[in-house]
């Protein structure tokens, strides 16, 4: 018939040879393709992300970001380290937030030997109890200052601290005895302290500070504001590693 087309024996079995062994190609490639790309997967996903184990992060970035200087008033807040230090850290805290106490425990030894020790730094700390998310935070701030009243201050935001982990989940008639026994262990007077933390007479000192550091920017605790009245302050936010700490504390130092 007109237009039919008539393929010899031989030509055609060379054709569905050559396509068999082509598919074959085909397959074999394929397979390896996705098996190479599941052997990929499965290895990537038996390692770990590899991330900081001592440090939490929270909502901080790793480096804190450049930032213009702003004024910070120290004023009576308590303080460490020589009156006449070149330069101040001021740290805007929370007792009963976790990344507060990782600096605590994790850097602030090696801001204290290193540079509050030797005369470098004075530090200073301020209250910044985040009361929505610590519901015990503003009773620590003002135990504190009660403490402070007496010439303790330090010994009991350490002792804070240290012990965050016990005091944390109490309820309010709880961890005002708690605080009141830590007091007591401190050697404070009794009788002065409990009446001061149940009058709750430095609460207009604590909300100062929280009016302080709102105004200078503070959304989230640990803040630390580093330089001098001079040339004024920048932020470093976060449970920063030491060596961020460092790196900004040596940059005042120098200039």
């Amino acid at each position: 018939m007109s237009g039919d087309i008539t393929i010899k024996k031989s030509t055609y079995n060379t054709l569905i040879i050559g396509m068999v062994a082509a598919l074959v190609a085909v397959a074999f490639l394929g397979g390896y393709l996705a098996g190479g790309f599941n052997a990929a997967k499965s290895n990537a996903a038996s390692q770990p992300a590899q991330v900081p184990t001592n440090f939490p992060t929270a909502n901080y970035s790793a480096t804190p970001s450049p930032q213009a200087r702003i004024a910070v008033s120290v004023g009576d807040s308590p303080a460490m380290g020589s009156p006449t230090a070149p330069v101040t850290m001021v740290e805007f805290s929370d007792f009963e937030c976790p990344f507060c106490g990782a600096f605590f425990s994790q850097t602030f030894p090696q801001v204290e030997k290193n540079y509050i020790d030797p005369g470098k730094v004075r530090f200073v700390f301020k209250n910044m109890p985040l009361t929505g998310i610590h519901p015990n935070a503003l009773e620590a701030a003002l135990a504190a200052e009660c403490a402070n009243e007496q010439g303790k201050f330090w010994q009991y935001h350490n002792w804070l601290f240290t012990n965050q982990n016990s005091w944390v989940s109490l309820n309010s008639t709880d961890v005002a005895k708690a605080f009141k026994h830590y007091a007591s262990m401190l050697g404070l007077d009794n009788s002065t302290f409990n009446s001061c933390l149940d009058s709750e007479k430095y609460s207009t000192a604590v909300n100062q500070d929280e009016q302080d550091g709102s105004k200078y920017g503070v959304t989230g605790t640990p803040t630390f504001f580093i330089g001098n009245d001079q040339r004024g302050y920048t932020a470093v936010s976060g449970a920063q590693p030491f060596s961020v700490f460092q790196q900004q504390l040596d940059s005042e130092l120098s200039g």
